[in-house]
């Protein structure tokens, strides 16, 4: 395995593994032997990048979430697992109610509401503190600064060590940083987005920030990374839900656009020219990214681990890598 840093202070800062383990559907739709499996196989090869949210996975059963946290909570007991094991975890996005959604009824972050959720995550998770909490969606119903001090008091206690955000507008991430900053209080230090090889349509009014729905790295993000290198993108569904490699996987209406083929064209080839799968070249390129990257993948079985795994040591060529960044 190898590992990045993550965090800017030498008092929170963790080295974690390059490839993160996406949790969400661990306890509900993958069931618990095999959940243990994954997480037991991914610990043997050095992972330590673990991730869930307080929501997961409540729209497999109508409820509020929880089912992820609480099987990682029994994983952790079980093992006898410490903190080898970074664990980063959201809120924000928990709906308040059954049968309601993160779109139509969600928790939000309010000072209360992130002390409250952030105490039930580490119960379920059975933590007394959190390496990592995000928040998960904006509320713009609640004023910048009264979240960043939530999120800064739990800091200061002690119980969550690094913070995030996921699925922000780039200036909402900056003005809680700059809020932050100002206050000398802990900002958001890790940000979570999809982002992939293939990037989705651009030409559509993106309705993800008034409505609190989830979206992609666009590039104005990308190019805030690369100029605050202090941040890292944890990158979640880089695969596309098994889209790359599997017939039965369709891609997102919005990567069907004429950019589309050649990047795929491209990266078939350079799967044939090292030997190893399109998905296992979706993730070198970004571990090789120029800017911190740290692929989040989500896995139901020890052999899509085994996949995954064997990314870490494919080394692309700079002119293998330059064809991926420049087909369109």
């Amino acid at each position: 395995m190898k590992y990045r840093s993550i965090g800017a202070d030498p008092n929170s800062r963790r080295e974690v593994s390059v490839l993160a383990l996406g949790a969400m559907l661990f306890g509900s739709v993958t069931d618990e032997k095999t959940s243990f499996a994954v997480l037991d196989r991914y610990a043997e090869a050095g992972g330590n990048f673990v991730d869930t949210s307080d929501n997961y996975a409540f729209w497999t059963d109508g409820g509020q979430g929880g089912q992820s946290e609480e099987l990682l909570g029994r994983w952790r007991r079980s093992r006898g697992v410490g903190d080898e094991i970074v664990f980063a975890t959201k809120l924000g996005a928990r709906p308040l109610a059954p049968g309601t959604g993160y779109t139509d009824n969600p928790e939000g972050l309010s000072a209360r509401t992130i002390r409250e959720a952030s105490e039930r995550s580490r119960e379920r998770l059975g933590l007394d503190r959190i390496d990592l909490l995000y928040a998960h969606i904006e509320d713009r119903t609640v004023d910048i600064r009264e979240t960043v001090e939530g999120f800064g008091a739990l800091v200061a206690e002690g119980a969550v060590g690094l913070l995030g955000a996921s699925n922000h507008a780039v200036w909402r991430v900056e003005r809680a940083r700059a809020v932050a900053a100002a206050a000398g209080l802990p900002g958001y230090e890790v940000l979570q987005y999809q982002h992939s090889l293939l990037r989705p349509r651009t030409d559509i009014p993106d309705e993800l920030f008034r409505d609190g729905g989830l979206g992609g790295a666009t590039g104005e993000l990308l190019n805030y990374l690369r100029a605050e290198p202090a941040l890292t993108l944890v990158a979640y569904s880089p695969l596309l839900r098994g889209a790359y490699g599997r017939a039965d996987k369709p891609l997102p209406a919005d990567y069907d656009h004429p950019g589309t083929p050649p990047r795929l064209a491209a990266l078939r080839a350079v799967a044939r020219e090292t030997g190893a799968s399109p998905n296992q070249v979706v993730l070198a390129w970004q571990f090789g990214a120029d800017f911190p990257v740290i692929p989040l993948v989500g896995m139901s079985s020890v052999a899509q681990l085994e996949e995954n795994l064997a990314a870490v040591d494919l080394e692309l060529t700079p002119e293998q890598r330059e064809r991926l960044d420049r087909a369109h």
